[in-house]
């Protein structure tokens, strides 16, 4: 029977676990925590083995396959969203900036309706101006 591969150097260490490599049941030094922290590490490489076992030989060949697949897949939704979003926020630039023209264009219109006003309230008598009398 081929021994299978128990190798995982594509998986990495757990950063809250020393590596310890002075404390080993046969050499006990080092504190009780770094020889807690040995016995807990080999004892999940141990049920790594036990269960990798179990399996059938291709089955990490096609779960390996199948997670870079559906990895590829969020990858393509995510980069659709970001798409998706981008083309929003730049039609939302579009309607802000004739928002803003529109504006621009209402003030100007105001302003020279007042100043229409204020030339209308103007007296109308002056030295270049007849004054009629009505009866």
């Amino acid at each position: 029977m081929e021994q299978p591969n128990f190798e995982h150097s594509d998986l990495p260490e757990a950063p809250d676990v020393p590596h310890v490599e002075s404390a080993s049941a046969d050499n006990p030094t080092g504190t009780p925590m770094e020889r807690f922290f040995y016995h807990q590490r080999r004892a999940l490489e141990e049920t790594a083995k036990a269960l990798e076992s179990l399996l059938p030989p291709g089955f990490k060949e096609h779960a390996t396959e199948a997670s870079r697949e559906f990895s590829k897949g969020f990858r393509i939704l995510v980069d659709a969203t970001i798409d998706e979003l981008k083309k929003v926020s730049e039609k939302e630039e579009e309607v802000e900036a004739k928002v803003e023209a529109a504006e621009a264009t209402v003030e100007a219109a105001v302003e020279e309706v007042i100043e229409e006003e204020e030339q209308m309230r103007k007296p109308s008598t002056g030295k270049t101006k007849v004054k009629v009398k009505v009866e």
